[in-house]
Parts: structure tokens; sequence; C-alpha cells
């Protein structure tokens, strides 16, 4: 069933956060367990509803979201689930009335980050219905956070554009200028800066999850001479992107769904998402009991590599495209601490220490690790520091941006080198 248009961007003002605010929600640091209550096991079906930003059919953010749904619902016996797609943001409460009211829902998700502020109202209007909203940051007693974040997987996609590009123009293609865009652009910057410090990185932002014609146009603008970017990274659910750089004969990185099979000559790697590890883990602990709609409020959950929420790779178990492996290992970077005898190792060897190094229980690197420098040269993360989940989750600073950013349509802003390490 299909209720709306897509979800348009919604900055939230300081007047509805300030009476968020004043209505309890949590900003306490991610957890991963409930507050102390009294659990009760749900006794028959629990009903899970879905409402998705998108259509079920792109190749992106919905899809993957999607395909978990269907796959714990074919698992449990004790799980029934439902979902509405494209669902504009204003009409996210009539959404979830419908879920609850018509359907008997007693766990909602709410998958994008437009949802946030309306997610909490709905919380507070169906107080004995649990919800979790997806990549926000707040929360109250019946509302719980969870994630499954890309941005290792883009400080990774990083390195291996800073090695490969031969103009040192990359380019990235954005939907909205959202805290979960600044960390992975900032990430991707991070990571290519750290094997090209000549690096630059071209935003375009196209204002819209999902429209192929205008990630089209965006990502053909950064292939022109007039930037001459020859790698791109892309946050919009088509591969759209990577077919306009195959057709320039330019590469890029595939986003959120296995690409590599669509476009296998210039999908380099990219992001997956296992969303049933995130679902699965949060609907046990509602069947269980251990959440309810009583103590979600430090109920923060981020699932990263070392969750096996998230995988590298254009295609999955391929973590990268063999066409680009052999160019990989050909560029050598210097490193005293993982370099052999000579303190060098290639950038093939190092994207792979990374990420081993980001899959262990005791994360052995963040990428988000000071001193780091924002585009004005303040110091953002202090030496030796990481980055917690809510500073990560409410990012909004740039590293190394050349003049500004806005979140309109065809509005772009230019990464270039800059003061971070």
């Amino acid at each position: 069933m299909s209720e709306g248009m897509y979800a348009q961007n919604i900055l939230i003002g300081t007047v509805v956060i300030a009476l968020i605010i004043g209505a309890g929600i949590g900003y306490g640091t991610t957890q991963f367990t409930a507050d102390d209550e009294d659990s009760t096991a749900v006794s028959g079906k629990l009903k899970a509803g879905f409402i998705y930003v998108g259509p079920i059919g792109d190749l992106g953010w919905t899809n993957a979201h999607d395909n978990a749904r269907v796959a714990l619902d074919e698992k449990y016996d004790w799980l029934e689930t439902n979902f509405l797609e494209s669902v504009a943001v204003a009409d996210t409460i009539t959404s979830i009335e419908f879920l609850i009211e018509d359907w008997g829902a007693d766990v909602i998700f709410t998958t994008s980050f437009d949802y946030m502020a309306n997610t909490i109202l709905a919380g507070e209007r169906w107080p004995d219905t649990i919800f979790f909203h997806i990549s926000g940051f707040m929360r109250s007693a019946n509302v719980g956070t969870l994630f499954a974040d890309f941005y290792q997987l883009y400080y990774l996609n990083g390195l291996m554009a800073g090695a490969l590009t031969q103009t040192n123009q990359l380019g990235y293609v954005g939907s909205f200028e959202i805290p979960e865009l600044v960390r992975h652009i900032d990430a991707f910057h991070l990571g290519a800066m750290a094997v090209n410090p000549d690096v630059t990185t071209h935003v375009r932002w196209i204002s819209s999850w999902y429209d192929p014609g205008l990630a089209t146009a965006a990502a053909t603008e950064l292939l022109d001479p007039g930037i001459g970017a020859d790698i791109l990274a892309f946050t919009e659910d088509s591969e759209s992107v990577l077919q306009a750089a195959s057709a320039a004969g330019a590469a890029g990185f595939s986003h959120y769904s296995p690409m590599q099979e669509l476009v296998p000559d210039a999908t380099i790697s990219g992001q997956l998402v296992h969303w049933d590890v995130i679902y699965e883990d949060a609907l046990q602990k509602v069947f269980l009991g251990d959440y309810t709609n009583k103590n979600l409020a430090n109920v923060d959950v981020l699932g990263l590599l070392k969750e096996g929420a998230v995988e590298l790779g254009g295609a999955f178990d391929v973590p990268i495209n063999p066409l680009f492996v052999d160019d990989l290992k050909a560029v050598n970077v210097t490193d005293a601490l993982l370099g052999g005898s000579d303190g060098t190792l290639s950038v093939y060897e190092l994207v792979m220490t990374r990420l081993a190094q980001m899959s262990e229980v005791n994360v052995g690197f963040e990428p988000f690790t000071g001193p780091i420098y924002d585009t004005d040269g303040n110091l953002v993360v202090k030496s030796d520091a990481r980055m917690s989940i809510f500073e990560l989750m409410t990012m909004e600073w740039f590293v190394g941006v050349d003049g500004g950013c806005a979140a309109v349509s065809n509005v772009g802003c230019v990464f270039s080198p800059g003061t971070s390490t």
C-alpha cells in the first residue's frame, strides 16, 4: 500500500525543539539496553508497522529496510509486519494512525531522519505503543532510536578514492544536508586526504532521496571538465550516479545496495547494510518484554562494522571490486605503525587493515579521532579523542570546505584541502 509523496527535508526550528525538550526527550549516551523495568513478554503475535520515505522498489535506503522486514516476517511465526511507502513528512501522523488504529500495530518504525519530530509527537499521542525512529537523536519513554551507519565505510571508500583519482578531483552527490550526510562526506574526505593531501572533494545537493534524473545531472556536472571529478560517491537511492560515471569513463562507490552487478566496470566498492541485524535485535527485545513503552529513553542503538550491521563492498562478500584491486596494490603510502620495514604499505593493505581494526570488538581505529579541525580552523575533536555517538549523530560541521553549503536544490559546496589530520 502506498501513501503520499516523497518526504521533503524539514529543518526543525528552535521553537519545535524547545517544545520537544520540554516534553522530556532523552539525549543520553548510547545504550544497548533499556532502563530497568518490569518486563512482560508479548502474548500472541507482535505486530510491527514500518513507515518508509521512498518506494520499496528503489535500489537504496527503502529497499534495504523492506528486505529486512520481509526476511524477519518470514523467519518468525510470532511476528506480523505491515508498511506504508513513500510517506511525506506531512503524512507521518496519519500514516502512523492508520497502522495503530486500523491495523493494530504494537510497534512502529519510522525510517527517515525527517520523521523525527513527528515520531516524538506520535509517542505522546499513543503512549501505549512502542516507537523506534531511524537515524535520529530524540527519544522519550516509548520512543527509542536505532541506526546502522556507514561513516566507517565512507572513510574506507575515501582511502580508495584518494589513491585512484588521476585528477585529484572527487565528487559527492548528496540528498539533504543533515547530520548523517555531513558525517559521511567528512569521513569520505578524511579518508581521501589520509592518502592524498592534494585531493579536493566537490559536493552537489539535489534535495531528494530518490530522483535518478537530478542525480544524473549532478553527477554529470561533477564529471564535466569544469570540475573534472573522476571518482564519485553519493547518497541517492538509485544507481544513476554510477551509470553517469561509467559513461564518462570514471568510477565510484555504490550506496546501500549491491550495485556492482548493475555497473560492474565503474563500481570500486561501496556501502552495504544488514538492517535485519538491527530490527531483529529490537523486535526480539520487544517480544520478550525487555523493551517496553516505559523504558526507551536511553535506548540509542548504533550498528557499525563490529556489530555486523554494515559491510564494505559494492557486492555482498566482495569488499573491493577485483577490477580495482591491482591498482590499489600499486599505490603505496607511508605509515610508521602499519608499514613494513621501510614504513610503507599499499593502499589495498591499508584499507583491509583499517577494515579489520574497525570490525574488532574493541575498535582499533576510529576515523573521527582528533585532532580534527573544521573548515574555519576550529578544533572540533581534541587530540587523541574520539567523537561520541551523540556527537556523531548531531554533527553539523564540515572538514575542509571551501565556501558554504546550502540544503537547496542544485546549490553546491566544494570540499578542498583543509587543516584536517
